[in-house]
Order: C-alpha cells, then structure tokens, then sequence
C-alpha cells in the first residue's frame, strides 16, 4: 500500500473536498482520500491497480490538478 501527499492549489470550499473524496475515493485500488481546504493539500492511500499517473489524471480532470508531490 502506498500514500501519496499532493498540493492541490483549486481547493477551495468544502464542495472541493467533498468532490475530490468521491471521485477518488471510486478509483479502483484507492483505500482513503483525505482532501483539506486549510493546507489545500490531499492524502491519498492506494494499491493497485490505482497508480500516481491515474490519480494525478483524475484529479487534473475533475479541475483540481496537483502541483507537487509531498514528501514526508
């Protein structure tokens, strides 16, 4: 299992939040979202057959692109 922190600078109300966690949260191989607005950065754990390149499509997709890998 693998968890990815990205800056998502488009957050910016708690519907973001919500649309991020949902959309995905339906990804097959995603195991938790965790989107928040303060920090406007999103946690998200995953296995396959979920991969970076997927979820960084996704979120570009839904007009919430990430800009940045955070690493721990």
């Amino acid at each position: 299992m693998t968890t990815v922190t990205y800056n998502v600078p488009a957050i910016h109300c708690g519907n973001c939040i919500n649309t991020i966690e949902m959309e995905v949260g339906e990804l097959e191989g995603v195991q938790s979202v965790k989107a928040d607005e303060a920090t406007k950065k999103v946690e998200i754990t995953f296995e396959e057959p979920a991969n970076e390149q997927v979820i960084k499509a996704l979120l570009a997709e839904i007009n919430y692109p990430a800009e940045g890998l955070i690493t721990l």
